[in-house]
């Protein structure tokens, strides 16, 4: 572990194999409200990202405007200002440029205007060199909104993201939508991705009693994460490279887990960032296809189910019905 620019390191190596994928993850705490000390704080991670040979840069749910809060005016009139759209020349002029030998992608997310006044997206969007990094086709707007997103956003519903790489075929989720195994069984068994990039700012309070079994805990959501992440990649035999917010709402005050990191389709956690404090995380040289291949060598779940199963007309959805 080292500090780089304020910021504590985890550095590790998945193999030799230099042509493989490094992966940058900022489990970081977003200013709120203030979106000029997150877009700093964007750039000086992309930056070490940068130096430090990371093809694919992730940032958590949020990075740009940090999540809402209850005093709905406050909140709303910060929010318009914070969307995308308005911080595009930033993207373009700061971000983009560093976009070239290593580093290829970096995944944001962040609110954009939808159709309805006083309403948004949440956007998930892969800033490339040169795509048109908010258009359907570069972008993944989140489907499932838990509690007080609702009153703010609405949903993407059937909107998926592929994103085709030279390391792998790589697929998107935000937040909640990770908790829905139909989501993850498109991406693993119909669209066929490598990896699911999950971007999420996931809370960790949460109380769960069971007294008679003399069983509490008052970080539930935290817990959930860290069952479901290994639960989900191992179950749909895919890469799970999870980036989550870490830290309390300025605002709020609501704690998020962090915990960001990196499971195999075996569904082995091999790295995960602190639950309490900001850290990068960077691992060299994943073999995405290569582990997913060597996995279903041993069982391939995908098969085996669509022995039992057929898809439906659309090919997203399945049926035990053989008649």
């Amino acid at each position: 572990m080292e500090t780089v620019d304020e910021f504590l390191i985890a550095e590790r190596s998945y193999s030799d194999d230099e042509a493989k994928l490094s992966v940058g993850l900022a489990n970081i705490h977003a200013e709120v409200p203030d979106v000029e000390a997150n877009k700093d704080k964007i750039l000086r991670i992309a930056s070490i990202f940068k130096e430090r040979g990371v093809n694919v840069g992730v940032f958590p749910e949020f990075c740009l405007s940090g999540y809402f809060w209850e005093e709905r005016e406050d909140c709303l009139a910060y929010m318009r200002e914070a969307v995308a759209e308005k911080h595009v020349e930033w993207i373009e002029s700061e971000l983009q440029p560093l976009l070239d030998g290593d580093l290829e992608t970096i995944v944001l997310n962040n609110l954009t205007a939808a159709k309805q006044k006083d309403r948004f997206l949440n956007r998930t969007f892969a800033v490339g060199r040169g795509s048109d990094y908010l258009a359907d086709e570069n972008s993944y707007d989140k489907v499932f909104l838990p509690g007080i997103e609702k009153d703010y956003t609405e949903s993407g519903r059937d909107d998926r993201l592929i994103l085709k790489t030279r390391h792998g075929r790589l697929g998107f989720t935000t937040c909640y939508d990770y908790l829905f195994s139909e989501l993850l069984r498109e991406y693993s068994m119909v669209e066929k991705v490598d990896a699911i990039v999950q971007i999420a700012s996931w809370r960790a309070a949460g109380a769960r009693d069971y007294a008679g079994m003399n069983r509490r805990t008052d970080h539930y959501y935290g817990e959930l994460w860290d069952c479901v992440m290994p639960a989900a990649s191992a179950t749909n035999q895919v890469w799970t490279i999870a980036c989550n917010a870490v830290g309390g709402h300025g605002v709020s005050g609501v704690p998020f887990w962090g915990g960001s990191g990196i499971w195999a389709p075996s569904g082995i956690c091999l790295i995960q960032a602190s639950h309490v404090q900001e850290e990068l995380v960077i691992v060299h040289n994943v073999d995405i296809e290569g582990a997913q291949e060597s996995e279903k060598d041993d069982f391939d779940y995908a098969f085996d189910f669509k022995q039992i199963y057929r898809p439906l007309e659309d090919g997203s959805t399945f049926t035990r019905d053989l008649s």
